[in-house]
């Protein structure tokens, strides 16, 4: 069950934000040295960074919408919901919420005072009668809330896919398609990236039929509960013509922080001992899972037509968990990083530890 906490204090809230902007910041840089290795192809960085940015976006808008939690405002509308237990970020409902708000963006912009007009009215409040204009500043909060919300490019509760032409000839097309959402159950944003052949006649992105459809089915199937085998060989039998031939799923988070999450593990004993100053008291682990095909089979489906199948490779060592591998990494300043790796626990001998350094900074550990 999840273990909801509120943040209604106004320089709690205004920490945790500024905590993920700087971890969204860095784990743009992780991606980039991903592919700088070649663990990642310059249109598969491009999408992973993409979603990085509209995470950041996602923080910006709700630190405005939040910006006088805790203040007498003269309305009430409430505080950050996390999930202290699990992810350590925000729950799904400050999405769905966000993107209630995003439809009504404009109605709420025409009907409000514009940002200059509300400054004034704070400076007449603050010579004129001596006053802090709290009401006022939280009128201009909301403003800029759905000012940011107007602008678009924001991380979605459902960021639908959308396609990346690879090359390939006019008779088999390589495609990476690429997908997003912020998990209901994890409350955390995991992203998709599907490597995929495609013979159709019409190439994918301009068949209005197939297109919407291969939209819902992957949309449907992205839930975390769901092996990655189950979701490639559902679209490789609902699609005739649609061939996956390699899928990479990415769990951005937990992130852990003594101050603001209540997880078990040695992750956050670690964070406890290291005592570290504001801003680097936060550990986040990345993890991908990796689904990948070997050579094809034929199917008969008539007496004169067959169709191609793939046959996906699986873990020898875990059968079962409907993946080829899977890779885990830890991204986390430099104090609690010299206490993890003089304490050394159980399981982290294999995860890789990106470091961010006191510059801003990522070094690599292994």
């Amino acid at each position: 069950m999840t273990d909801l906490s509120a943040l209604t204090d106004l320089f709690a809230s205004r920490r945790y934000f500024r905590k993920f902007e700087g971890i969204t910041r860095h784990l743009g840089r992780v991606a980039g040295m991903l592919h700088a290795e070649g663990s990642l192809s310059r249109e598969e960085v491009e999408a992973l960074t993409r979603y990085i940015s509209a995470l950041t976006f996602t923080f910006r808008a709700l630190s405005l919408k939040y910006l006088l939690v805790g203040r007498d405002t003269g309305r009430f509308f409430g505080s950050l919901q996390i999930d202290a237990k699990e992810s350590g970020f925000p729950v799904i409902t400050e999405l769905m919420t966000m993107a209630n708000d995003a439809a009504q963006a404009g109605v709420h912009l025409r009907q409000a005072p514009t940002a200059h007009v509300l400054k004034e009215q704070m400076v007449q409040k603050i010579v004129g009668d001596h006053e802090i204009p709290t009401k006022l500043q939280f009128a201009l909060s909301q403003r800029l809330y759905y000012e940011e919300l107007a602008r678009g490019d924001l991380f979605w509760a459902r960021n639908d896919p959308k396609i990346v032409w690879l090359g390939g000839s006019s008779d088999r097309r390589r495609l990476l398609i690429h997908w997003a959402v912020y998990d209901s159950e994890l409350n955390l944003p995991v992203i998709y990236l599907m490597e995929c052949e495609d013979t159709g006649r019409t190439s994918l992105y301009e068949d209005q039929r197939r297109w919407p459809e291969a939209q819902a089915h992957l949309i449907a199937q992205s839930l975390g509960g769901l092996k990655l085998m189950t979701i490639a060989q559902g679209f490789d039998e609902d699609f005739d013509d649609l061939h996956p031939k390699r899928l990479r799923r990415f769990h951005l988070g937990p992130m852990y922080s003594s101050m603001y999450t209540s997880q078990s593990g040695p992750l956050l004993e670690v964070l406890a001992s290291a005592q570290a100053p504001e801003g680097q008291d936060w550990a986040l682990v990345w993890t991908e899972e990796r689904l990948e095909t070997e050579a094809p089979r034929t199917e008969r489906t008539g007496w004169f037509s067959s169709r191609e199948l793939q046959v996906f490779k699986r873990d020898p060592f875990r059968a079962d968990s409907g993946m080829t591998a899977m890779d885990r990494a830890v991204i986390l300043p430099q104090r609690p990083y010299q206490v993890l790796a003089e304490r050394q626990p159980a399981g982290f001998s294999n995860v890789r530890k990106f470091v961010v350094s006191g510059q801003g900074r990522v070094l690599d550990y292994r």
